[in-house]
């Protein structure tokens, strides 16, 4: 560590609070706010800018001790800084206060002590330890048997699991007490990693019609707001579950139904398939969804897809990279039935693996991106054209 680090010098970090850096309150998802863990973490960076120009070649400083008051909230979107100003230089140890601020009003304040060190010694402790076996998985599991539901059939052929959304009258839409269901089955499949492939099918002509736009007119805003975070949850949750999943579309698959396809990790689709992302012609923005999206298709296609409300053929899906293959439609239970083949050929613990890393790769903000969407989605659904739009499907 060089010389000249005095108490009274100082360092600062200014963020902006994005989604990840969020916590929406318990039963409240219209309170989201910066959350504490995020505040910490933007002193003790501040407090690092501070003693940056004092390390060595091969030192970098680390968090010691932090002892932080939370004193008041900042809003998504907010711009927030912090100061540090050292108060003690101990040898390689400096105390420091800390603050946080949203413009002229202190958020946080508090005590934090860093230690300077070699890089080599922490990569040297890291290699020493066990890497993790999977992902934090944030919801339960149901490691007996699966509670009764209504709305899916589930069947069990050994290793793999087929489930069929089956409301045929109202092209499988994605209500309420389908959400649930779903929930409950991904508990299920959670608790249960000796099932190795999961595939989805939709019952009648099509996979899944979207969320249920009638019963959306009966929600007040605040459980519009509810709903689609648990929605946007559970498809996020497809990526953590030990299976790898299957979506066998046969039929349209608008909206939700769209979502719940390409948060599966492998889709084969018929050729009288359909795609779309059509919220915006009924008056409102998707509520989730979107980041997901966007890495898989990119940004021009996602504009295209949710601006226009574009129909897909399953043809142009495939060549949009939103489907992995196409079929006639008398081959969409075949091929699908061979990828399950291939995959059960496969060793069981390097696909989980090889799922895992891929998903983790992805950047945080597509895991709580959400929180902007559903924000975006309730402001929209109070106007008169999600009025109209919701009365217009209806008929």
């Amino acid at each position: 560590m060089k010389n000249g680090l005095q108490p009274g010098q100082t360092g600062r970090l200014q963020w902006t609070v994005t989604p990840e850096r969020t916590i929406t309150l318990e039963g409240h998802p219209e309170a989201t706010v910066f959350s504490t863990p995020f505040m910490i973490m933007m002193m003790e960076r501040a407090s690092r800018e501070a003693l940056r120009p004092y390390l060595e070649e091969g030192e970098e400083s680390v968090g010691v001790k932090v002892n932080i008051e939370h004193l008041a909230g900042a809003p998504l979107g907010a711009d927030v800084h912090a100061v540090s100003k050292v108060t003690k230089v101990d040898g390689r140890r400096v105390d420091f206060d800390v603050e946080a601020y949203h413009g002229e009003t202190l958020i946080g304040r508090g005590t934090h002590q860093r230690a300077v060190v070699k890089v080599k010694r922490i990569i040297d402790n890291i290699r020493n330890l066990e890497p993790a076996s999977a992902l934090p998985n944030r919801q339960s599991t149901i490691s007996g048997e699966l509670p009764h539901l209504d709305f899916l059939r589930v069947e069990v052929e050994k290793e793999v699991v087929r489930v069929t959304l089956n409301r045929p009258h109202v092209l499988n839409a994605i209500s309420e007490q389908t959400t649930y269901e779903l929930e409950t089955l991904l508990a299920w499949l959670s608790g249960h990693p000796g099932f190795r492939v999961v595939v989805f099918h939709g019952q009648g002509r099509a996979f899944c019609a979207g969320d249920d736009v009638k019963e959306l007119d009966s929600f007040s805003v605040e459980k519009a707001r509810a709903i689609s975070h648990r929605q946007a949850e559970l498809f996020l949750a497809f990526e953590r579950l030990p299976q790898i999943t299957i979506a066998a579309v046969n039929g349209s698959a608008m909206g939700a139904g769209c979502v719940l396809a390409y948060s599966c990790d492998f889709r084969i689709a018929a050729h009288s398939a359909r795609f779309g992302m059509p919220e915006a012609v009924l008056g409102w923005p998707p509520g989730y969804g979107m980041a997901q999206l966007t890495a898989l298709i990119g940004k021009a296609r996602t504009l295209d897809l949710c601006l226009t409300g574009r129909i897909l053929t399953a043809r142009e899906a495939q060549e949009w990279g939103l489907v992995n293959d196409a079929v006639p439609n008398q081959r969409l239970k075949s091929r699908t039935d061979e990828l399950v083949k291939q995959l059960l050929a496969m060793p069981a613990k390097a696909l989980r693996e090889t799922k895992r890393i891929i998903h983790a790769d992805e950047p945080p903000s597509h895991k709580v991106g959400y929180r902007l969407d559903t924000e975006a989605y309730v402001n929209c659904l109070d106007t008169e054209d999600a009025r109209k739009g919701i009365q217009r499907f209806k008929k």
